[in-house]
């Protein structure tokens, strides 16, 4: 037998030992199991590791699609442009930053499921829905009637003024009329409202406004008659040089202009003629007399014809339903109609309806006039171009010859006016509840009913003037007009926009949905004046709510909610005129409000 053992063969160990060769194997085995455990343990952790990498990865990336998605083209766009590796002209970024998509009517869809949601709670209102910040508001009151001066003998010459535009337009040219004619030294002719073959309108001052109150009461001021003399009568104006258009005079002139350019023409010819004269006198600067005279003129001189004040007390009535009471604008708007007619409203007393007033700035002129688009694809798109084409020649040759800023763009910034979805959305995520008594202002609006879809539905008890009054009590604000053979009933839109002026002024709350538009101008300003911190008026911060809409689809309710409130409430902020803006709108100045302590 070898003394020496085979080491490769375990047979081979000494028989004189067993113990200790059993010991070696089985930690030789013991140490093969944990290097293959610790093998298994690491391939594991690297497993996990790389599925939570992977998870990590694939949440960032739809996270990123997300964001992108919500925020089509602005980002995108921007990212591209200011690229130092990529040379893009700013006319070209532009261009680039309207290629995103717009808005459809279906968008909405969500978010409206969402409000009606939230409608059926039937929550309560928030608490400043129906209200102004009384304090600082009520500080403010009216104060134009004070005259600091003698009358104007107007012995310059004759100032006749042929207002263009609708009701609203034709009350801010008369104002600015006024203030011109006393800056003059001449006489005013009661103001003439242009004729327009597109509305048929016959209207004329005498038809909307007391032209006798409007003289006496502005006798102190200026002199008013009621026609030129009879020698100017037969001049033929236009030969004379005496015609002056909106071409001949800038936007929002400076009395200096007046004075420089339009004297010289009323001392030689002893009459002009100002033929549309819109926004053709500047706000600042201006004496403060003849600024307060303006204010005077707007909210004291010009009171709605009996007629008009009468139909507007009763839609007022139907509005309230079972006041017993006037409104505390009533008096200013209807006169002495403005005492509700207590017929039938004995027994147990009811409280009044109060009720909302949105002016829906949706007509088709004002959106082929905006440049924007409004869901309705290529065939809005024909649509208001064929419109632009016929009633803005100017503005379609302009968007042929020159790079505009895109619709989407202009959304972005706040230049288009809310759509009815919109309009609907915000008035939801306010508060306002599903029983809220609205009433819709405004002419027709673009898309017909289908577009009020939206509106309907979720507010039911919403009502427009030809709803509330019956054809009869209409029939004063119509017209027989003629038409090549064909006679046809046509309305009378001046004396229409005054009902609407009366409901708008004299309601609960009052909302906007373009805040640029004449009539909600003239109205909040006459909510300001008149109202003594209690008549609240919701404005649009649009560039504020394009932003909003742009997350329609992915913001929560409640998120939206918040952003809108907060969006709305700033505009309710009580603060002074600012420079150059317009006093109709916001008479809070010492020119026609005065600021108590």
């Amino acid at each position: 037998m070898s003394s020496s053992a085979d080491l490769s063969n375990p047979h081979s160990l000494p028989t004189h030992s067993p113990r200790l060769g059993q010991n070696k194997w089985k930690r030789k085995r013991e140490r093969g199991k944990v290097v293959w455990y610790r093998k298994k343990q690491f391939k594991g952790i690297l497993g996990l590791v790389c599925l939570v990498g992977l998870f990590f990865i694939f949440n960032g990336f739809m996270l990123l699609r997300l964001q992108l998605d919500d925020e089509t083209s602005d980002n995108k766009d921007m990212s591209v442009q200011n690229s130092p590796s990529i040379s893009v002209s700013i006319k070209d970024g532009l261009k680039k930053i309207g290629e995103g998509k717009m808005p459809r009517k279906d968008t909405y869809d969500r978010m409206l499921a969402l409000a009606a949601h939230s409608l059926a709670k039937n929550k309560h209102e928030p608490k400043d829905l129906w209200q102004e910040p009384f304090v600082p508001a009520s500080a403010w009151r009216p104060c134009a009637v004070h005259r600091d001066w003698n009358p104007s003998e107007g012995n310059n010459g004759y100032i006749l003024v042929t207002a263009n535009g609708g009701m609203n337009q034709q009350r801010v040219a008369v104002c600015n009329a006024v203030v011109i004619a006393r800056l003059l030294n001449s006489s005013l002719v009661i103001p003439r409202f242009m004729y327009s073959s597109v509305w048929r309108d016959v209207s004329q001052f005498s038809h909307i406004y007391q032209e006798e109150h409007f003289i006496n009461y502005l006798t102190p001021d200026i002199r008013i008659v009621k026609e030129l003399p009879k020698e100017l009568q037969s001049q033929d104006l236009e030969a004379i040089g005496s015609t002056v258009t909106d071409v001949d005079v800038p936007k929002e002139s400076e009395p200096s202009f007046y004075l420089k350019s339009i004297l010289p023409i009323l001392l030689k010819n002893r009459v002009v003629h100002f033929v549309g004269f819109g926004n053709r006198l500047a706000f600042d600067p201006i004496p403060f007399q003849l600024q307060r005279l303006r204010c005077r003129c707007n909210f004291h001189a010009l009171q709605f014809v009996p007629k008009i004040q009468e139909t507007g007390a009763l839609l007022l009535q139907r509005l309230r339903k079972h006041a017993t009471h006037p409104g505390p604008l009533d008096r200013y708007l209807t006169g002495p109609f403005a005492e509700p007619s207590l017929k039938g409203k004995v027994g147990r007393a009811v409280k009044a309806s109060r009720y909302l007033a949105i002016h829906l700035r949706f007509e088709i002129d004002m959106l082929a006039h905006s440049l924007c688009e409004y869901g309705g694809g290529e065939e809005e798109r024909k649509e208001l171009e064929a419109y632009r084409e016929i009633h803005f020649p100017a503005l379609t040759h302009l968007k042929k010859t020159t790079e505009l800023r895109s619709p989407a763009l202009l959304r972005s910034e706040g230049l288009c006016p809310l759509t009815p979805e919109e309009a609907v959305l915000v008035l939801a995520a306010l508060g306002f509840r599903r029983k809220t008594h609205m009433f819709i202002a405004g002419a027709n609006i673009y898309g017909g009913r289908s577009r009020l879809t939206a509106l309907t539905s979720l507010y039911p008890n919403l009502v427009t003037k030809e709803k509330l009054l019956s054809a009869t009590e209409l029939k004063p604000f119509m017209n027989f007009s003629s038409q090549v053979i064909k006679w046809h009933l046509s309305p009378l839109f001046s004396s229409l926009a005054a009902l609407d002026f009366i409901a708008c002024t004299a309601a609960d709350a009052f909302a906007m949905t373009d805040s640029g538009s004449q009539l909600s101008s003239l109205v909040s300003g006459f909510r300001i004046y008149y109202g003594g911190g209690k008549m609240p008026t919701i404005r649009p911060n649009k560039r504020r709510l394009a932003d909003i809409f742009m997350k329609n689809n992915t913001i929560e309710w409640k998120i939206f909610e918040q952003r809108v409130r907060k969006a709305v409430r700033q505009t309710k902020h009580v603060f002074e005129r600012p420079k150059a803006r317009s006093v109709y709108r916001y008479p809070r100045c010492k020119e026609c409000m005065c600021l108590t302590e």
